[in-house]
């Protein structure tokens, strides 16, 4: 994620800069020259997603204080393809697929980071394609994905080895995996790693007036990882950042931990196994 911001100097100004950069008794999202950098960005894209991994020893409080159900929940399988070393990672490309309960399964491949104004026109105005920006404390990175449902059998059968991974994704997405990556590797080059499951369920908190996601990933080792976030439309951005920081401040839940590479810890344990 080269495209993410380093630290600032200096402090924050009254306005719409206190709500990324800095927070009544709280911790900053972003340095003042991160958001600076962030609000021409923000008129590029189609999204913002607002991200939050919540440290260790805070999940369990977390999940009190939001009164998180898992029984709430919806279960959801991961599958990340790369290479054993994890080459396709590396070069800031994920495909990755999903089977989702009662809910058609999909497959998405990612680059980041990936400017708008890098992106073809036809490409960026095709429906299955989105452009956004994710926030997160420490920095931001601009993403590009292209989406497709897939049948939920043939994730199966790709995971089993039945079917080739390409088969995964449709014509227009193996095009868009060729020019991130023109020196490879190939598809016929990636593995299947995974499933990871993912407990996935939406908080509707009165404070906040759109839901707050949370997302509890179950990982090979036993750990496990919770993340907050939501989506929102660039114009919200500041708005909705205020909203969810002062919400969960209120609740006393956690902002100051480490922020997991969540999708990199999982790929890399599923690597370990494979390499053997």
């Amino acid at each position: 994620m080269s495209i993410v911001r380093g630290p600032g100097a200096g402090r924050p100004a009254p306005g719409p800069f206190d709500v990324l950069a800095a927070s009544n008794g709280g911790p900053s999202l972003l340095s003042l020259r991160q958001v600076r950098d962030l609000l021409p960005v923000l008129m590029r894209v189609d999204s913002v997603d607002l991200r939050l991994v919540v440290p260790d020893e805070g999940r369990l409080p977390a999940v009190r204080a939001l009164a998180l159900d898992p029984l709430d929940a919806r279960i959801r399988q991961v599958f990340f393809c790369d290479t054993p070393d994890l080459a396709l990672s590396d070069l800031g490309l994920a495909v990755r697929a999903r089977r989702t309960h009662r809910r058609t399964a999909d497959c998405t491949v990612r680059r980041v980071p990936l400017e708008p104004d890098e992106v073809p026109l036809e490409l960026r105005h095709a429906p299955a394609f989105s452009t956004e920006v994710d926030v997160l404390p420490g920095g931001f990175v601009c993403a590009g994905a292209l989406h497709t449902d897939v049948a939920d059998d043939l994730v199966l059968a790709v995971h089993r080895g039945h079917a080739p991974v390409r088969k995964l994704l449709s014509a227009a997405q193996q095009e868009f995996y060729a020019a991130a990556v023109p020196a490879g590797p190939g598809l016929d080059d990636l593995t299947v790693l995974g499933p990871v499951t993912v407990l996935k369920l939406k908080a509707r908190l009165p404070e906040l007036d759109r839901p707050l996601v949370a997302e509890q990933w179950l990982f090979p080792d036993g750990s496990r990882t919770l993340e907050l976030s939501t989506r929102c439309a660039p114009e919200e951005a500041f708005a909705v950042a205020a909203e969810v920081k002062t919400c969960l401040a209120g609740r006393g839940v956690e902002l100051t931990g480490e922020q997991d590479r969540r999708t990199r810890r999982a790929m890399a344990s599923f690597a370990a196994v494979v390499r053997g």
